[in-house]
This record gives structure tokens, C-alpha cells and sequence, in this order.
């Protein structure tokens, strides 16, 4: 079985003033607060919902 990495992901900013598609992406990865983190396997569609939203997060390997 192959082992995925993780990811962290923590909201560093704010999704008041956002664009729907945005504030959608943030409570589709989990995000409701600022300083809220979670993690992830790295897959494509965490990646891609990860980018689309980048300017509101920071991110690290785990």
C-alpha cells in the first residue's frame, strides 16, 4: 500500500469579503475560524481546493 503524505493547512486570514466560490472552498476543507487547522492526505482535489484558495492559508508538510 502506498503512503500518501500529509499536509497541514491552517486559515491564517480572513473569508469575510470573499468571492462564494472562496467562502464555499474554506468550509469545504473544514476551515470556519482563523487559526483553525486541519489535515489532509495529499491528493489532487485537496491540492487544487488548496490553491484556489492559497492568499487565505498557510501550508505545510507534515
Amino acid at each position: 500500500m502506498i503512503k500518501m503524505a500529509k499536509i497541514k493547512i491552517t486559515q491564517v486570514r480572513s473569508g469575510i469579503d470573499r468571492t462564494e466560490r472562496e467562502k464555499r472552498t474554506l468550509t469545504a476543507l473544514g476551515l470556519r475560524k482563523i487559526n483553525q487547522t486541519k489535515e489532509f492526505e495529499e491528493n489532487p482535489a485537496i491540492l487544487g481546493m488548496i490553491n484556489s484558495v492559497k492568499h487565505l492559508l498557510k501550508v505545510e508538510n507534515v
